[in-house]
C-alpha cells in the first residue's frame, strides 16, 4: 500500500480493518509508552533484535496461542491521527491468526516499515520488516523487554551520578534553544524553588507576563518604567494584591485613554478605595466610560457623586443612584427622581424606596418590577397586590425581601409554587421550626452557595449551633464553610447525612476531624477553590498510613508514601503501579530511587510524566535533554536538581532573548 494511501485512509480504524485488525482499546506497558518510546525500542530492536527464524515463528510469539497483541505506528508513513498516540490492543480475526500476522510482518501491503508489535504483557516486542515478498524478510524479535527496560534505566542512574558535570558542560555550550523554550525556562524558573532570588527577580524583571509574581511595589516600579502599556495592563489583572496608592499611581501616569479606562475598571473591580484626588481625577475624566468606572468607585465622596449624578450621560447618572445614593443631596436626588431618562428615574426609584415605602400606585406607574419587589420597602396596598397576583416570579421576589412582614411570609410559605416556597425557606428570619415546617425539595447535587446571612453569624457560637441542627441541608452547608467553629457543632457537621456539608467542612474549617478527613478523601477529589484538601488539611492523618499500600483502591493506595515511615522501596513500587495517581504521587516522592524516575519519564499519562520532571531525582543527561525539548521544558525546568550555575546560565539566555525581543 502506498504511503498517501496511508495517510488518506479516514482514522484509525479504517486503517487497522485494512490490516484485518479489530481495535480493542489503548493499552499501558510499564516502561514502553507511546511512539516516543517506541521509537527507543525500534532502535534497540535493530541494535540488539535477533531475526526470528521466519515470519510465523514472530507471529506465533506475539499471540501466544490467542489473537490479541499490541500495536504501536511510528516513522513518516504513519496515518494521521495515529502517530504519537498510545500503544494499542488489537484482535486479528482471521481464520489462521498466525498465518496472517506473519504476512503483516513483513508486507508488503500495508508497507511495515516503522511498526511496532508487542505481546501483551509488554515482554517481547516485534518490529516488522520489509521484503520484496511474503517470508522473504524475518522479522527483529526483541525478549525480555522489562529486563532491558530496568537494566537501562539503572545504567542510567550508574551514568548519571558520574557524568553530571560533562552533561551540564555540554548542555550550556549548546546553543540557544528555541524561543519557545526560553519562554518556558522564564516561567518555570521563576517558581522552581533552587532559583536563587536574584536571579529570579532579574527573571521578573525581564518578563512582564511574569510582573504579577513580584511584590506590588516592584512590580509598580517596573509598569510605570515599561514603555508598552499592554505590559501593565496584564501585569495588574490580578491586582488584588495591589494598595490603593499603587492603583492611583498607575491611573495618572496611563497616557491613554483606554489605558485609563481598562485601569479604573480592574481597580473598581477589585473594590479599591481610591483617594480623593485620584477619584476626582476620574470623575472629570473627558472619556464617559472613564466617567461611567468613576461612578461605580466605592466609598465615592459625596462632592465627587454629586458631579456625576449630573453628568450629561444617562448611564453615568444611573450608575450614581446606584452606588451612591445614601451620599447624594436631597435636592439632585428629587431631581433623579424625575430625571428625563427612564433608566435613571428607575435606579433613583430603586434606591429612594429603600427606606421610604412603595405604593402600588407608584410601583406600578414606574414599573419597577422585580428588583423593586425584592429590595424596597411596600406599602401594604402593594404587598397585598402581590400575594395574590398569579406571576409567581413577582412571588418569589416578595418572599426574598428582608423587610417582609412576618404575616406575609407565613402566607407565602404555604404558596403553590414550589420556589417561592424554597426562598422563604431561606430566609434568615425563620425560626427553625418555623424552616422544617415549609414543604419544600431540594437537590443534593444542586451547586450551592454560602447563605450570607448564616456567613454573617459564623463567630457566634450560639448561632451556629442552632443552624447546625437545622433541618434545611444549604443552611447546614452555610455553616460548614465557617473557619473555626465549636467541638460539638464539628462533631454534628461531620456526620451529617450530606456529603457536602462534610466536604465544606474538610475544605473550610480549621477543626475539621481527622477521621472525617480521610473518609472525605475516599470519594473526593479536589476543587478548583480548595485544591489539595482535605488531604492538604493541617488535620489530615499522617501517621498510620502504610495500612493503605495494599489497598484495593488507588486513591487509597497513595496515601502510604505520606506516611513518614515510608520507604524508597516503597517508591519505586509504586512508580509500576497500574493507578496513573499512584504513580503521579510516587514521581514527587523525594525517595523515589533514580532508576524509577527515569522510566516515569517514559510513563503514558502527561501529569506523571509533568510530576516526575517537576520532581523527580533525574540524572543531568535526562533532565539536559528533557529542558531542549519544546513538549518537556516547562516541567523540566522547574526541577530543583538544577544546578545553580546551570540556572543562572539558562537565566541569562532567557534574560538575552527578552531584551532582543523588546529591541527589535
Amino acid at each position: 500500500m502506498r504511503d498517501d494511501r496511508l495517510r488518506d485512509r479516514e482514522g484509525y480504524e479504517g486503517l487497522l480493518a485494512s490490516m484485518g485488525l479489530e481495535p480493542l482499546g489503548n493499552w499501558w506497558l510499564p516502561g514502553i509508552r507511546e511512539a516516543g518510546t517506541a521509537r527507543r525500542v525500534l532502535a534497540v530492536a535493530a541494535a540488539d533484535g535477533e531475526p526470528a527464524s521466519g515470519p510465523a515463528e514472530a507471529a506465533a510469539l506475539l499471540l501466544g496461542g490467542g489473537r490479541e497483541f499490541l500495536l504501536a505506528f511510528e516513522g513518516p508513513w504513519s496515518p494521521r491521527g495515529c502517530t504519537g498516540r498510545a500503544w494499542r490492543r488489537v484482535r486479528i480475526g482471521s481464520a489462521d491468526p498466525v498465518a496472517a500476522l506473519a504476512g503483516l510482518l513483513t508486507g508488503p501491503d500495508p508497507d511495515p516499515r516503522g511498526l511496532l508489535l508487542a505481546t501483551t504483557d509488554g515482554e517481547t516486542v516485534v518490529r516488522a520488516v520489509s521484503g520484496p515478498g511474503a517470508g522473504a524478510a524475518r522479522p527483529l524479535v526483541l525478549t525480555g523487554v522489562g529486563a532491558r527496560i530496568a537494566e537501562a534505566a539503572e545504567a542510567g542512574a550508574r551514568r548519571g551520578a558520574e557524568d553530571a558535570a560533562a552533561a551540564w558542560d555540554a548542555f550550556r555550550a549548546g546553543p540557544d534553544p528555541a524561543p519557545a523554550v526560553l519562554d518556558a525556562w522564564a516561567e518555570a524558573l521563576t517558581v522552581n524553588p533552587g532559583t536563587p532570588d536574584p536571579v529570579r527577580r532579574e527573571l521578573l524583571r525581564s518578563f512582564p507576563e511574569l510582573w504579577w509574581r513580584l511584590p506590588p511595589d516592584e512590580l509598580v516600579e517596573m509598569a510605570l518604567a515599561h514603555p508598552d502599556p499592554k505590559a501593565t495592563l496584564r501585569a495588574v489583572e490580578l491586582g488584588r494584591r495591589l494598595a490603593p496608592d499603587h492603583w492611583a499611581r498607575l491611573l495618572r501616569a496611563a497616557a491613554t485613554e483606554r489605558e485609563r479606562w481598562l485601569l479604573a475598571m480592574l481597580a473598581v473591580d477589585w473594590r479599591t478605595a481610591l483617594d480623593e484626588e485620584t477619584c476626582a481625577l476620574l470623575a472629570a475624566d473627558p472619556s464617559a466610560r472613564v466617567r461611567a468606572e468613576a461612578a461605580r468607585l466605592p466609598a465615592l465622596p459625596g462632592h465627587l457623586a454629586a458631579l456625576l449624578a449630573e453628568d450629561p450621560e444617562a448611564g453615568i447618572r444611573a450608575t450614581v443612584c446606584r452606588s451612591s445614593w445614601s451620599v447624594l443631596p436631597a435636592g439632585l436626588r428629587r431631581a433623579l427622581l424625575t430625571d428625563g431618562s427612564s433608566g435613571v428615574r428607575t435606579a433613583a426609584q430603586l434606591r429612594h424606596h429603600e427606606d421610604r415605602t412603595l405604593s402600588r400606585e407608584a410601583f406600578v406607574r414606574e414599573e419597577l418590577g422585580e428588583p423593586a419587589v425584592e429590595n424596597c420597602r411596600l406599602g401594604p396596598d402593594l404587598v397585598e397586590h402581590l400575594l395574590a397576583t398569579g406571576d409567581a416570579r413577582l412571588r418569589r421576589a416578595l418572599a426574598a425581601n428582608p423587610r417582609l412582614d412576618p404575616g406575609s411570609v407565613a402566607r407565602l410559605a404555604v404558596d403553590p409554587d414550589e420556589g417561592v416556597r424554597y426562598t422563604v425557606a431561606l430566609r434568615a428570619d425563620l425560626t427553625e421550626e418555623q424552616r422544617a415546617a415549609i414543604r419544600v425539595d431540594v437537590d443534593p447535587s444542586d451547586r450551592s452557595h454560602t447563605l450570607a446571612w448564616v456567613a454573617d453569624r459564623h463567630e457566634d457560637p450560639e448561632a451556629m449551633r442552632e443552624l447546625a441542627a437545622s433541618s434545611h441541608v444549604l443552611v447546614r452547608r452555610s455553616v460548614a464553610r465557617a473557619r473555626r467553629l465549636p467541638p460539638d457543632v464539628v462533631r454534628r457537621l461531620a456526620w451529617d447525612t450530606d456529603r457536602v456539608v462534610q466536604l465544606f467542612l474538610a475544605e473550610s474549617c480549621e477543626d475539621a476531624p481527622a477521621e472525617m478527613l480521610l473518609r472525605v478523601w475516599t470519594w473526593w477529589t479536589g476543587s478548583l477553590s480548595s485544591p489539595g484538601r482535605p488531604r492538604t488539611h493541617p488535620n489530615f492523618p499522617r501517621e498510620g498510613l502504610l495500612r493503605f499500600a495494599d489497598d484495593p483502591h488507588g486513591r487509597m493506595r497513595r496515601l502510604a508514601l505520606d506516611d513518614p515511615g515510608s520507604t524508597p522501596e516503597l517508591a519505586a513500587r509504586f512508580a509500576g503501579d497500574r493507578d496513573p495517581e499512584v504513580r503521579r504521587r510516587a514521581a514527587e516522592d523525594p525517595r523515589l530511587p533514580v532508576a524509577d524516575a527515569i522510566r516515569l519519564t517514559e510513563d503514558p499519562v502527561g501529569s506523571v510524566r509533568a510530576a516526575v520532571l517537576r520532581h523527580g531525582p533525574l540524572p543531568a543527561a535526562v533532565l539536559a535533554a528533557a529542558l531542549l525539548d519544546r513538549e518537556t521544558a516547562r516541567d523540566a525546568a522547574r526541577n530543583p536538581g538544577i544546578p545553580p550555575h546551570v540556572v543562572r546560565a539558562m537565566a541569562a539566555r532567557c534574560v538575552t532573548f527578552a531584551a532582543s525581543v523588546q529591541s527589535a
